[in-house]
C-alpha cells in the first residue's frame, strides 16, 4: 500500500514528527506534517487527500486530535493515536476507540502499522 501513499503525520513535538517523516519517506510514503489541527485539515482536504494518519492526541494549546480523527472517519481514512499522555487523555482515547502506540516507539513500527490499517478494509480495521 505504498504506491502513492499520502500520510498524515500530526504531532507539536518537532523531533517526533521528523522521525516519522523519515519512517513514511522510507517506506515510500509521501509524508504530510502538520502541528496543530488547523494544518491536519488542511492536508485532508487538499487535492490528493490522505491514505492514512497517525494523530498525537495532545497537541499545544490546549488542542486535541479530536476534530481531526472525527474528519478522518467521516471519509472513512484509518488513523492510529501515538502519545504518551495516556493517563491525561483517557476520556479522549475512549471516545476514539482508535488503535494506540504508546510514546515512546520506534517510528519504523508507527508507520508500517498506520500503512497496514490503510490497506485492510475499513470494516475489519475497526473490528481491530
Amino acid at each position: 500500500m505504498t504506491d502513492g501513499c499520502r500520510i498524515l503525520l500530526l504531532d507539536d513535538e518537532p523531533l517526533i514528527l521528523m522521525d516519522l517523516e523519515f519512517a513514511a519517506e522510507d517506506q515510500e510514503c509521501q509524508p504530510l506534517t502538520a502541528t496543530n489541527v488547523k494544518e491536519a485539515m488542511a492536508h485532508i482536504e487538499a487535492q490528493g487527500g490522505v491514505s492514512c494518519a497517525v494523530l498525537d492526541v495532545t497537541l499545544r494549546d490546549g488542542e486535541t486530535c479530536m476534530p481531526v480523527a472525527r474528519e478522518l472517519e467521516k471519509r472513512d481514512i484509518p488513523y492510529l493515536l501515538h502519545s504518551g499522555d495516556l493517563n491525561r487523555q483517557e476520556g479522549t482515547l475512549a471516545a476514539l476507540n482508535a488503535q494506540l502506540i504508546a510514546k515512546p516507539a520506534c517510528s519504523q513500527r508507527v508507520v508500517e502499522t498506520a500503512l497496514a490499517l490503510a490497506s485492510t478494509p475499513p470494516a475489519q480495521a475497526k473490528a481491530n
